[in-house]
């Protein structure tokens, strides 16, 4: 295999990285998205103000598409200056974006969970936050162990 398709192979894990981290980003927020509008509509019919931090729970799952495109720098970074490893990049692309946007659609699913209930008691916030944030360490440790893995 010439060096340019190697490069272009280990481009492609980076890309890959970005895109699968955002289409979990995108599936969490479409989760988180409809429940924080039921609530704001349960609390509208009952009289009561709606909370505004359940925008908390839809924006949550959007960080993991910041950590895949930390990853994907990294990995754009090596295939340019190490092209040879290529078959490690597109692991670390592939299988880093698809756990890290894994991360995000469970953190939507969560923020869903968690928009019901507060919207329902208005109490409970920090507890709920503090069980996305647990899901959010999921994506970290694969973002900061695939960054220790391919580089240098």
């Amino acid at each position: 295999m010439d060096e340019l398709l190697m490069t272009a192979w280990g481009k492609f894990g980076g890309a890959a990285a970005l895109c699968l981290a955002a289409v979990g980003s995108a599936l969490g927020a479409g989760a988180a998205g409809p429940a924080a509008i039921g609530a704001w509509k349960k609390c509208y019919a009952q009289g009561k103000a709606a909370p505004f931090t359940l925008v908390t729970f839809v924006g949550a799952p959007l960080s993991q598409t910041i950590y895949g495109m930390i990853l994907m720098n990294k990995i754009m970074q090596i295939a340019a200056s190490a092209p040879q490893s290529w078959p490690l990049l597109v692991s670390a692309g592939v299988f880093g974006g698809l756990a890290m946007g894994a991360s995000a659609w469970y953190q939507g699913k969560a923020g869903a969970a968690g928009s019901d209930a507060l919207g329902e008691t208005g109490q409970g916030f920090g507890n709920y936050l503090m069980v996305l944030g647990v899901i959010e360490t999921v994506a970290l440790f694969v973002m900061v162990f695939l960054l220790m893995a391919v580089g240098k």
